[in-house]
């Protein structure tokens, strides 16, 4: 198959399962309540699997998030505030900005973002109360989201949507889809997962004939990106595998130095956070320093399971694991997989209505202890030895 009919392939099925399958609409001359269910559309190579149909992105809407709460919405939401810096990048993706009026301190690189409110509280998370301020239609709250900030949300009379950990890259495109879906912007997040799809597809082609090299994500204070993490996802679409899980170490564990050396890694990823590590014992003996085999990475393309985020972080991995094949790797513009999408995606009508309001979800378990709300504040919580790291997910 040629890589052209590939990027159709995959563009045609992607763009048809990011609308959110299983949307009910009642019977003719009733209102119509769609309920959406939690189906992850594939992104693995020549795998991908959607309806063939694309269910209307209308309201009102039900969706069960991952606390089992039922999150209704009568109309598209206007107002929109967002609790991690991740959900605001989809939101930019998706061409939903306008709609946010609210974001936490670390989703101020985005264009524009500095006109909205700053919802972050003193030190670490966010304030309720200029949550609310904010009087938003909803919520985006990751799912490390404390259990007390979305109950004190949803006494104050705010609609909070909460997600479950993304800790995949199909994690993310089911992400996408879901934040598109909640805010009335379906054929956004269809074409920014065409657009992420297209370019990890390119990655892993790229790599695919490549011996993996050994790699480990230094955080700072000790703390390493474990396997089962985004960031561990990242890594192995790029052609890389992550030396933690040779110890069983999953999530963000806290490793001495004796480890570190033991482990031996082949290439270091750092960020403007963590590239210091570099100077500094263990990892300056480590063979990924001596050998000069560092790659850098902008801390909010590598912390934040969002479509920029896997677009750039894995290409910018890709090129630094496997540069000889990188060079002749076709990674894709967002216009190009859009235009891919839109010339390959059949006329489609939609299924007859059915009599019913559709299948109620059954909700995923959230976590609520442990690491949680963003890599980027991991390294600013070991650096400032006030907080424990934490991941955004």
């Amino acid at each position: 198959m040629t890589r052209r009919t590939r990027t159709l392939l995959i563009a045609t099925l992607l763009v048809v399962a990011a609308a959110v399958p299983a949307v009910g609409v009642a019977a003719a001359g009733t209102t119509a309540t769609a309920t959406v269910t939690d189906v992850r559309p594939a992104v693995s190579a020549g795998a991908a699997t959607a309806e063939r149909t694309q269910p209307a992105c209308g309201f009102p809407l039900t969706a069960t998030d991952a606390t089992g709460t039922d999150v209704t919405l009568d109309e598209r939401p206007e107002r929109i505030t967002t609790l991690n810096p991740s959900a605001a990048q989809t939101m930019w993706e998706i061409g939903g900005r306008e709609q946010v009026v609210g974001l936490s301190q670390f989703a101020l690189y985005l264009d524009g973002a500095d006109s909205r409110t700053n919802v972050s509280a003193a030190g670490f998370g966010v304030s309720v109360e200029k949550v609310v301020g904010t009087s938003p239609d909803l919520v985006l709250a990751p799912n490390a989201s404390s259990a007390e900030t979305v109950a004190a949300l949803r006494d104050a009379g705010v609609t909070v949507y909460h997600f479950r950990e993304s800790t995949t890259i199909e994690d993310v495109a089911e992400k996408t889809t879901r934040t598109g879906r909640l805010t009335g912007n379906c054929a956004g997040a269809a074409e920014a997962n065409a657009w992420m799809t297209a370019n990890v597809e390119t990655a892993r082609e790229t790599t695919a004939d490549a011996e993996a090299v050994r790699v480990l994500y230094p955080l700072g204070g000790g703390y390493i990106a474990g396997s089962g993490t985004f960031i561990a996802a990242m890594i192995e679409t790029a052609g890389g595998a992550n030396v933690a899980a040779e110890r069983d170490l999953a999530g963000y564990p806290q490793i001495n130095d004796e480890v570190v050396l033991e482990l031996a890694p082949e290439y270091l990823v750092v960020t403007d956070y963590s590239s210091y590590l570099l100077e500094q014992e263990p990892y300056a003996s480590t063979p990924a320093v001596e050998n000069n085999k560092v790659v850098a990475v902008n801390r909010n393309w590598m912390n934040q399971p969002a479509p920029r985020s896997v677009v750039t972080g894995v290409r910018t991995l890709t090129e630094g694991f496997h540069p000889d094949a990188a060079a002749d790797a076709e990674f894709e513009t967002r216009a190009e997989a859009v235009a891919a999408m839109e010339t390959s995606t059949p006329t489609t009508t939609e299924v007859p209505p059915p009599a019913t309001t559709g299948v109620a979800t059954t909700a995923e378990p959230t976590e609520t202890s442990g690491p949680g709300f963003g890599v980027a504040l991991a390294v600013l919580a070991v650096l400032g030895s006030a907080l424990l790291a934490r991941r955004e997910r």
